[in-house]
């Protein structure tokens, strides 16, 4: 697969690579300093790539992202910055001005803001303030530094495109106009460079990127192909006549053992080789034969005294298969990225055609573009990663025991969206079931292939579990799959005419399995009231609810159960669904049915049982208890959102859909008029 359709983009395509738990290979699981800020600069990751606005193709091998220099600050600015969990107020946060203007579904357009102070980034007065402040205190933010006070900064405008006739032919412009009063110097520096793959000792074939002409260079890549990495000499913006050409830099994307670990190094050209570069001037650094696996072509800005107040300076250049050394038509080069800008318009306006304020159907649009921005190239294998590769140093051996050693299955190379392209770069399973709502309103294929990854044997447990998230796979999220499965479905049919009935069958197969597992291993006596997990509303909760209780005994949970509840009613709306098609589904419509009415019986009545429940009849509100047997059971009186999560299990019943399905009406009835669902005769009209 080559850029056609989905080539992720950053922030968004890959903001944050440091500090995951994938790149964690640590003895003691402390992502966090294991693998830092600084140290992103000149050591190479091992499952994927981060950088400013960046995209590449659909298995991360070929990246293109976007860097600055300010000549104030002691290194390039190629990636976002924020604090780490143990460094921020309220845990991690990122410390950075960047938007997601624009995006399409295809990627067909895109836009993205970065404002680049113009004096001396303050990485350290971020740290320290934040490190004086207590929770209880607000976060210290860049905007709260004052850089941004007298507007000395550059606003960066990043756009892609593809071209009218190929998808893969890609288009990038970067306009960064000084907002400050006074000129000032910018360096441009768009990086064109391969994800290590060759380092590990699986395959020690690599790609390559050459340079070929005073414009450009080859890219060459055994399954991707050759491409050309073709810039445009830029208009002068610093008051003079003669244009910008770039200076393209080679060197490998190879990690600097002698900066980091006082080791000897493996390549003679490494990761950081731009900063040492562009910044102290070490033309050593960069590799003379013009070539290798990790490039840029550098724009300075800085003749005289640099941009005068309200100009702008532009860069183009594509990623192109056809190899010309002629310089770009920027003309032609303009009128495509207004094309595809303008496509975006009607594209949107599309989506939602109804009478709307502008100030609300722009920020409609920027929230999907966001979700557009926050797709990732996601590489995950767990018994690499767990065991080690065959040309690294072997991981110690404590860290097959520090997280996710249930998951021996899990194998991923996939597109996913993530909850956040920075704070949290890594996929969470109810997290992505809520995305798939509003993708599915801009792109409902994307959202139903992340839906059905989910329930896939390399990501499913074996039993029946979904991944939760990247920190504790085996942690529990919300069963919130399948009503974002039939939402999706539902959504596709009412907006593009088309009824995927193939996919919604699929999913809810593997629900079963999923809906078992929560049966099995969350009803601890099996009195349909569950327990255990990080159930995500009250993530401040009064126990740590993955493990045991300090008391002893169960927590029985009334988020959990009345989770349960909604999941069982989401179960019988889509069996309902499949029935109207294939009747046998009428028969597991009744499970999921008499299932919901056991669970809403074990809640609020506990009938025919003489423990107490979850419902507090004097105070009308579900409160967690802790059972200590049978008759031994104390409600926490606790008023937070667990206690509502119960009025999400709602369904209404219309008298013609029950009509429509003879067999499960008489199952139903049967089942309400029985002795023992007396508490619930009050369902029948």
């Amino acid at each position: 697969m080559g850029f056609s359709r989905h080539h992720n983009r950053a922030a968004d395509a890959f903001p944050l690579r440091w500090s995951t738990p994938r790149e964690d290979y640590s003895a003691d699981g402390n992502a966090w300093s294991h693998f830092t800020y600084d140290m992103a600069r000149s050591r190479t990751f091992r499952w994927g790539e981060d950088g400013i606005a960046g995209v590449s193709d659909s298995h991360g091998r070929l990246n293109i992202a976007f860097s600055f220099w300010n000549e104030k600050d002691d290194h390039i600015k190629e990636r976002l910055f924020g604090l780490s969990n143990p460094q921020g107020v309220h845990g991690e946060s990122i410390k950075e001005a960047h938007f997601h203007l624009d995006n399409t579904p295809t990627h067909s357009y895109m836009k993205y803001l970065y404002k680049l102070p113009q004096a001396a980034f303050p990485y350290e007065d971020l740290i320290k303030e934040n490190a004086k402040r207590s929770k209880k205190e607000r976060e210290y933010n860049l905007i709260d530094t004052g850089i941004f006070d007298k507007s000395n900064y550059w606003d960066c405008f990043i756009e892609t495109a593809k071209e009218d006739d190929d998808p893969e032919e890609l288009l990038f412009r970067v306009t960064c106009y000084n907002r400050g009063s006074e000129p000032a110097k910018l360096h441009v520096i768009p990086q064109v460079w391969f994800r290590n793959t060759w380092a590990w000792g699986y395959d020690a074939t690599k790609p390559s990127i050459t340079q070929t002409g005073e414009l450009s260079a080859q890219i060459k890549h055994k399954e991707l192909g050759e491409r050309f990495f073709q810039c445009s000499p830029s208009p002068n913006s610093c008051g003079k006549d003669d244009d910008i050409e770039p200076e393209f830099l080679f060197t490998e994307n190879d990690t600097n053992y002698e900066d980091l670990w006082g080791t000897k190094n493996k390549e003679k050209y490494v990761k950081d080789a731009f900063h040492q570069r562009i910044v102290h001037g070490n033309k050593k650094a960069v590799n003379p034969q013009q070539t290798g696996t990790k490039s840029c072509a550098w724009y300075p800005f800085n003749q005289g005294d640099g941009v005068a107040p309200g100009e702008c300076a532009v860069v183009r250049f594509r990623i192109t298969k056809k190899q010309n050394d002629a310089y770009l038509d920027e003309e032609r080069f303009d009128d495509i990225m207004d094309q595809r800008a303008a496509e975006a318009d009607e594209f949107y306006w599309k989506i939602n055609p109804m009478p709307m304020a502008d100030d609300l159907r722009m920020i409609q649009r920027q929230a999907l573009s966001g979700m557009m921005w926050c797709k990732q190239y996601y590489h995950f294998i767990w018994d690499q990663w767990a065991n080690g590769d065959p040309a690294m140093p072997p991981p110690p051996a404590s860290r097959k025991q520090i997280r996710n050693v249930q998951w021996k299955h899990m194998y991923l190379d996939d597109v996913l969206s993530m909850p956040d392209s920075w704070e949290y770069p890594f996929f969470a399973a109810w997290d992505s079931a809520f995305h798939c709502i509003p993708l599915a309103m801009i792109d409902p294929e994307f959202a139903k292939k992340q839906l059905d990854l989910f329930t896939r044997e390399w990501y499913m447990h074996p039993n029946g579990q979904l991944p939760a998230y990247e920190w504790n796979f085996g942690d529990v999220n919300p069963p919130v799959h399948a009503w974002a499965t039939f939402r999706t479905f539902k959504i596709e049919r009412k907006m593009y005419g088309r009824e995927d009935l193939d996919f919604l069958e699929r999913v809810f197969q593997k629900l079963l399995l999923n809906f078992t597992w929560w049966c099995n291993r969350k009803d601890f006596d099996g009195k349909n009231v569950f327990e255990g997990g990080f159930l995500g509303l009250d993530n401040i909760g009064l126990f740590n609810r993955s493990d045991p209780l300090p008391t002893g005994g169960t927590l029985e949970q009334a988020d959990a159960t009345g989770w349960m509840a909604f999941y069982a009613l989401s179960m019988l709306n889509i069996a309902l669904e499949l029935a109207k098609h294939r009747r046998i589904y009428e028969d597991i419509a009744s499970k999921f049915f008499e299932h919901f009415i056991l669970i809403s019986d074990a809640m609020s009545y506990r009938h025919g049982d003489k423990t107490k429940s979850l419902w507090n009849e004097e105070d009308g509100f579900y409160y967690d208890a802790i059972s200590w047997g049978p008759e031994w059971t104390h409600q926490m009186k606790v008023r937070s959102l667990v206690g509502l999560i119960p009025m999400y299990a709602t369904l209404t019943l219309e008298p013609q859909v029950i009509a429509r399905f003879p067999q499960f009406k008489k199952r139903m009835d049967w089942f309400i008029k029985t002795d023992m669902r007396s508490q619930v005769a009050t369902l029948q009209a």
